[in-house]
C-alpha cells in the first residue's frame, strides 16, 4: 500500500524507540519512553497553495532524515509499520551526515 500526502504534508517513518540507554541499561516496556523525534521521509505532498493559487513546493525530499516536533503529526499503521503524517511546518530540520 502507498500513501500520497496532500498539500504540504509529509509521511515520516520514525526511528525505532530506544530499548537501551547509552550506558547499556535495558529499558523495560513499562518504563517511560519518549517518542523518537527523528525519522526518514517516506512520501511528500505536492506543496502548499498560496491565496493567489501559486504552488510552493515542500522543502524536503523522500529519503532524507529529519527532526520533527515531539508531539506533532498523526500516527498511523500500514502493514504493521508505524508512520507519522505531519505538515512541513512541524519539521524542525534535515539531518545531514558530516
Amino acid at each position: 500500500m502507498h500513501v500520497q500526502p496532500l498539500g504540504d504534508r509529509v509521511v515520516v517513518k520514525p526511528k525505532p524507540k530506544e530499548e537501551k540507554t547509552k550506558g547499556g541499561v535495558i529499558l523495560p516496556d513499562t518504563a517511560t519512553k519518549e517518542r523518537p523525534m527523528q525519522g526518514e521521509v517516506i512520501a511528500v505532498g505536492p506543496g502548499r497553495r498560496t491565496d493567489d493559487g501559486r504552488l510552493i513546493p515542500v522543502g524536503v525530499e523522500v529519503g532524507q532524515q529529519v527532526l520533527f516536533a515531539k508531539y506533532s503529526g498523526t500516527e498511523f499503521k500500514i502493514d504493521e509499520e508505524e508512520y507519522l503524517i505531519l505538515q512541513e511546518r512541524d519539521l524542525l530540520g534535515i539531518i545531514q551526515e558530516a
